[in-house]
């Protein structure tokens, strides 16, 4: 969507604001021992004192209030009995509706002990965000946000998921531009326009660049042994660096 008045964007800030408060308290309470259904129920909790209701649910009917990804799942893992583990690399996902109006927001957090390898990917990852965040100006193309993570990927030493990439936000949980890759697409000349909603997230990889859909119809699972990493916020383009509205 694009904001028409100040009303949208109080109420995209408020949304958004709430699922970044529960993607931090996600992160606060996430040990090992615990389940990530339980972890989910942290997060359903939240969401409900707000009012606000689980994106995936009332989008896609997910079998989950969030999503969340262990290891070698790079997205939509779903909540179960699975136990978090030291050393474990778990991704959050939380998105809202609350009046109308969406939220989107996700982070990568790695349980102690922590490989440097695994805490050098994301870092690289935030960079990437940074770096893409810097390119996403309004009358600016689509594909300088892919370039911008492809090109922090490469230096890093890392790859890109390729079928995963960011998207229009606002009235819904995925709008125009419906996909925005992770990587350069030259023949992409759409443009980003001024008041125009979108998340960003990078999703970098050690290995793998694509996805396979698990069994459960719903995890995006990448080759054994690999981990990705993804941060993700919800941002309003201007004429200069982009309002994130994910922020407390």
């Amino acid at each position: 969507m694009t904001i028409e008045n100040e009303d949208d964007l109080r109420k995209l800030r408020i949304i958004s604001r709430i699922v970044y408060e529960t993607l931090m308290i996600m992160r606060k309470q996430t040990k090992p021992g615990m389940t990530t259904l339980e972890l989910d129920d942290i997060g359903r909790i939240n969401l409900e004192k707000y009012g606000a209701n689980s994106a995936p649910k009332v989008t896609y009917d997910f079998p989950g209030y969030t999503c969340i990804s262990i290891n070698e799942e790079a997205a939509h893992g779903i909540p179960s009995d699975r136990i978090i583990k030291p050393g474990d690399v778990v991704n959050i996902d939380v998105s809202a509706e609350l009046d109308g109006y969406f939220g989107d927001t996700g982070g990568t957090f790695p349980v102690p002990p922590v490989d440097p390898r695994i805490e050098y990917l994301c870092q690289s990852t935030r960079a990437a965000l940074k770096n893409a965040m810097k390119a996403a100006k309004a009358g600016a193309k689509v594909n300088q946000i892919g370039l911008a993570i492809e090109k922090t990927a490469k230096r890093t030493g890392f790859v890109t998921i390729r079928d995963l990439g960011s998207h229009g936000i606002g009235r819904g949980l995925h709008e125009e531009p419906h996909f925005i890759p992770n990587y350069y697409d030259k023949k992409d000349t759409r443009r980003l326009k001024e008041g125009q909603v979108i998340t960003i997230e990078p999703f970098l990889s050690t290995g793998s660049n694509q996805t396979t859909t698990a069994a459960d119809g719903w995890s995006l699972c990448t080759e054994a042994g690999n981990y990705s990493a993804q941060y993700e916020y919800t941002m309003v383009i201007t004429k200069n660096k982009p309002m994130v509205l994910t922020v407390l």
